[in-house]
């Protein structure tokens, strides 16, 4: 989806914004020859009020994303009467704040250092297997969060000796100025490698507004995405 799309959604109302990038899912998903049911749609809530989530719970959404750990604990904790809503961490969690994490998210899709994993782990306590994807870079800055191609099998490693995490699959980003179905292809090679050492884990979040339909070509599982759904975040503040 270019910008030019995603500003014209961006003025619609969010039920026909929602409609508009479900029906554009559904069509990349035919285009691949995959099942209808193939792929999970996470809307990712950043900066946007609870109230927000309300509106998009009401619409059918049950998946709902948030990068950042202390406001989506508040969050969490404002809605805890939508017992069926599911909570993905996609952003990077600081290991001191696993065990806050555990409380409420359902999924964290940005597992990307042993630290991490152990940190996790040890805050399983009596709360069911967490399900995880292990973040992989796909670019040489090792500043960014996801850990380096030649490190993943020991990652993976790593979380399937964990107790209380349950290994889903590889999640990224695509680089800037890459085109993005060639990042994507990169990736179902590192999932196919994962898949080696456990083969349940086959799952790949990928795919964000502007590069959701690549992301789907190339077998992404789980989508997380946020303007073209929810129109321009607020500021930070």
């Amino acid at each position: 989806m270019n910008s030019s799309n995603e500003q014209t959604l961006g003025q619609l109302p969010l039920a026909e914004r929602l409609a508009s990038v479900s029906a554009g899912i559904s069509a990349a998903v035919a285009d691949a020859g995959r099942a209808t049911d193939a792929v999970t749609t996470i809307v990712v809530t950043k900066f946007h009020p609870a109230s927000l989530i309300e509106e998009l719970y009401a619409l059918g959404v049950r998946d709902v994303g948030e990068n950042r750990h202390q406001e989506a604990s508040a969050k969490a904790s404002e809605l805890a009467s939508l017992t069926d809503l599911s909570w993905h961490f996609v952003g990077q969690l600081q290991s001191k704040k696993a065990r806050q994490a555990r409380q409420y998210a359902s999924v964290v899709h940005s597992v990307d250092r042993p630290a991490l994993v152990s940190a996790l782990d040890a805050a399983g306590g009596d709360f069911p297997p967490l399900p995880c994807f292990v973040q992989v870079n796909l670019t040489d800055d090792e500043g960014r969060g996801g850990v380096q191609p030649d490190g993943l099998e020991a990652l993976v490693e790593r979380v399937l000796d964990a107790e209380s995490l349950e290994l889903w699959g590889v999640m990224a980003v695509a680089p800037l100025g890459e085109e993005p179905r060639a990042a994507f292809a990169r990736l179902r090679g590192y999932s196919e490698r994962v898949i080696a050492l456990e083969p349940r884990a086959t799952r790949i979040s990928a795919g964000m507004s502007h590069d959701y339909t690549e992301a789907i070509l190339e077998g992404a599982t789980h989508l997380r995405i946020g303007t073209a759904i929810t129109g321009n975040r607020p500021s930070a503040g």
